[in-house]
């Protein structure tokens, strides 16, 4: 059945001069820019009360509020994709996601992603928006999602994401030795000139990552991320941002770098890594019907424990 969806933003005074669309693509980024349009214009989406146009400029302070129909997810076909299930009951599902693995069909995704198995392992989801997917990660990080499976769990999920109270936890293995840990609160945007990117932006959303160093090598680090936020790319834009990419990351990670008088074999493995080396690891939050608190932890994925194993052996070898 069609779901009622109702959401409101505040517009940032830093939007100051943004187009509607834009800052809507931006506050309500679960949805296509299209599709924002779409209820932009029908009025479903309005700026304090009323209806206003997708090209009409924003001064900032303003209140975005969206009300709108979602039809639900029966267009998409449920797939027969394996998934690693961590913990289900009658509200929530958390499963281990695989690399490679995208989480919801879009353009040039139309099929084989996360929401097409869901439907297949559970189809009562295709009656709730999005099969009950309240958090994403990106196509190649691997690890912990938890999935809505009513709309009162999707609810209370979305209400502890936007309070920051969902707790998650990434590893990562970064170029660089980093000194030490720390906090990193810098607003994450779109880039200014390639769209499909983001940035570190004095216009974009609030960003808040904190690290430290679980591991130094010589010419790496394994590093541990705590979200307080959840921006697009965030852990990748912001250790990027402080010169300490990801391993693999073909977006963020600039110019491969090897340890000088490195192995064949470690070599090979960073030129070759498949992706960025970033693992959801930990993910706790309030379950929606118990109100208790349930934490989630899942062991590093192959390719990162090989990888770090590599650059022990460098280590040690080169003392």
């Amino acid at each position: 059945m069609p779901q009622t969806l109702e959401a409101m933003q505040g517009v940032p005074d830093a939007m100051a001069g943004w187009r509607l669309d834009q800052a809507a693509a931006d506050l309500f980024a679960d949805f296509s820019r299209e599709r924002l349009k779409t209820w932009i214009k029908a009025g479903a989406l309005t700026v304090d009360g009323q209806r206003a146009k997708p090209k009409d400029k924003l001064h900032g302070g303003e209140t975005l509020a969206l009300r709108a129909v979602i039809e639900d997810d029966t267009r998409f076909e449920p797939e027969d994709i394996p998934l690693a299930v961590v913990f289900e009951d009658d509200e929530v599902l958390v499963v281990d996601k695989p690399a490679g693995l995208v989480v919801h069909p879009a353009a040039g995704n139309p099929d084989g992603t996360l929401l097409n198995a869901l439907l297949h392992h559970c189809p009562a989801l295709a009656g709730v928006p999005r099969a009950g997917i309240v958090h994403r990660l990106d196509k190649d990080t691997t690890g912990l999602m938890v999935i809505a499976k009513t709309l009162a769990a999707q609810a209370a999920l979305v209400e502890q994401l936007q309070a920051r109270t969902v707790s998650r936890e990434y590893d990562a293995i970064a170029v660089g030795v980093m000194t030490a840990g720390g906090t990193l609160d810098e607003p994450i945007g779109r880039h200014p000139r390639d769209r499909k990117r983001q940035a570190v932006n004095a216009s974009g959303k609030p960003a808040v990552t904190h690290y430290r160093v679980v591991e130094r090598f010589r010419a790496h680090t394994h590093a541990r991320c705590r979200l307080e936020t959840g921006r697009t790319h965030q852990i990748r834009v912001h250790l990027a941002h402080l010169r300490y990419p990801l391993v693999g990351d073909p977006v963020y990670g600039g110019r491969l770098k090897l340890p000088r008088g490195a192995g064949e074999d470690l070599k090979c493995l960073l030129r070759e890594f498949p992706r960025q080396a970033l693992h959801a690891r930990k993910l706790g939050f309030v379950h929606p019907a118990s109100r208790e608190k349930r934490v989630f932890r899942v062991p590093l994925p192959n390719d990162m424990l090989v990888l770090l194993d590599h650059l022990r052996d460098d280590r040690e070898t080169m003392r």
